[in-house]
């Protein structure tokens, strides 16, 4: 993957992180479960990628 697509997933999980410690900091009462996982999901899955990318461009 180029340079800019992996910046700008890097900004896209960074935000989905930060939606998240938002979401979790909520009264049990008021939080959506449904929206909680669904950013969890997004969030492993954008980090995953930017590992994945990271590792594959390691000289070995």
């Amino acid at each position: 993957m180029s340079n800019g697509v992996i910046a700008i997933v890097g900004i896209v999980s960074a935000v989905i992180w930060i939606a998240v410690s938002q979401e979790s900091v909520k009264p049990p009462k008021e939080l959506n479960w449904r929206k909680m996982l669904t950013l969890l999901f997004a969030g492993s899955l954008s980090t995953s990628i930017i590992i994945i990318s990271f590792f594959q461009s390691l000289p070995l």
